[in-house]
């Protein structure tokens, strides 16, 4: 298995920096890159592990010189689609990917890893307008994802997984997403070929994707929250 993490954004909501997001520190003096990669290494070995970079790319090469980093040059007009699509194995092989903007619970990487190859990790209940979206139907597979998502069931929190027999297919579809498209554009279009996607629900207070200033701050409350 591969695990990639897509850290090639500029994360402009979060306010003005010249660090990329996932080098935003963390009130337990990680970084939300650092912290994913720490768990991600309880479970995978490092040569398991890449990092898709862009924006001031040199700064997480900097940070963690150990782990295989793939530029996406272009990551200032592409989305996450096309950065995920540079990292994907030349040869099909079990896919784990990550945002890498994504503070979550030990717990939540563990369920994943445990779950169905070809999954996705949400929670249940309100969205907010600029979520990720999804619904399912009554065997819990994903039947549309993204932002559009009208009577959303929940959020998908960008952590995902995809198995070996599914991966052509998925690089085809992320192959045929325009640039500005999200990465969940390719995995409806897998769905739309029939690749079974199963939804994996946590609690919602397990994970928080880093968007704005107010979600740092909840991220720094979930933290002091998990350590009791």
């Amino acid at each position: 298995m591969k695990a990639i993490i897509l850290a090639a954004g500029i994360g402009s909501r979060l306010g003005p920096s010249d660090l990329p997001k996932g080098l935003t520190l963390l009130s337990n003096g990680q970084t939300i890159l650092g912290r994913q990669v720490e768990l991600l290494l309880h479970h995978l070995p490092l040569s398991a592990l890449i990092l898709v970079v862009g924006f001031h790319q040199e700064k997480i090469k900097a940070a963690f010189p150990t782990i295989r980093c793939l530029e996406n040059p272009e990551y200032a007009q592409e989305n996450t689609s096309k950065s995920l699509l540079k990292a994907l194995p030349s040869q099909p092989e079990d896919i784990l990917w990550i945002n890498g903007d994504v503070v979550f619970h030990p717990s939540v990487l563990a369920t994943a890893l445990k779950g169905p190859k070809t999954s996705m990790v949400v929670t249940q209940g309100a969205v907010d307008p600029e979520a990720v979206k999804y619904r399912t139907d009554a065997a819990g597979l994903i039947l549309e994802v993204s932002k559009e998502v009208q009577n959303p069931m929940g959020e998908a929190i960008g952590i995902n997984r995809f198995a070996a027999e599914d991966l052509p297919l998925f690089r085809s579809s992320l192959q045929a997403c325009q640039p500005n498209d999200y990465f969940e554009k390719g995995i409806e279009m897998c769905i739309q070929q029939q690749v079974k996607v199963k939804s994996i629900p946590i609690p919602n207070d397990l994970c928080i994707e880093i968007d704005f200033p107010e979600d740092l701050k909840k991220a720094e409350a979930l933290l002091t929250l998990w350590k009791q």
